[in-house]
C-alpha cells in the first residue's frame, strides 16, 4: 500500500461559485502512479464543500437555488449575531454537505459516472483563495 499527497489552488468568487476539479483530481491519480485505490478530497475550511453534481448550467443554477430555499441568507444565525460577518448561512450550508469525498479509482483512473463531476462549492459570501488536499492510498 503507497500514499500519495497534492493540493489543487484556485480562487473563488464567493457565495455559491462551483468549481469543477474533476480534471484536477485525475490529474493527480496520474501522477501519482498509483493504479487502484482511493482519492480523498478534503477542503480545510468551515464554509465550502466538496461533493459531485452534473456540472452544467442547469443544475448550477439549480444548487445554488436549492440552498437558499434550505438556508436562506437572510434568515436569523446565531452566528451572525455574534461575529456580524454576513456569513451565518455559509456555516450551516457546508455543515450539511461535506467537507471532503472520496473516489475510487481503479487502473489509474476515478471512477466516476457519465454524468458525475467532482465539484467544489464555495459557500462564503465573500471571494476566497483555496488550497484542497487530495490524499491518495492505493497500490
Amino acid at each position: 500500500m503507497a500514499f500519495y499527497a497534492d493540493t489543487i489552488e484556485f480562487h473563488t468568487k464567493g457565495e455559491v461559485d462551483i468549481k469543477d476539479i474533476t480534471n484536477d483530481v485525475v490529474g493527480i491519480v496520474k501522477e501519482s502512479g498509483l493504479n487502484n485505490g482511493i482519492a480523498c478530497v478534503f477542503t480545510p475550511s468551515s464554509t465550502s464543500a466538496i461533493t459531485t453534481i452534473e456540472y452544467e448550467p442547469g443544475l448550477l443554477r439549480d444548487l445554488p437555488d436549492a440552498l437558499e430555499k434550505l438556508f436562506p441568507k437572510k434568515a436569523r444565525y446565531e452566528h451572525e449575531m455574534r461575529w456580524h460577518d454576513g456569513n451565518g448561512h455559509s456555516h450551516v450550508r457546508a455543515s450539511f454537505m461535506s467537507p471532503s469525498l472520496s473516489i475510487p479509482f481503479v487502473d489509474g483512473n476515478p471512477v466516476l459516472g457519465t454524468w458525475q463531476q467532482i465539484v467544489f462549492v464555495e459557500l462564503d459570501n465573500k471571494a476566497r483563495n483555496r488550497k484542497l488536499l487530495v490524499h491518495l492510498v492505493g497500490e
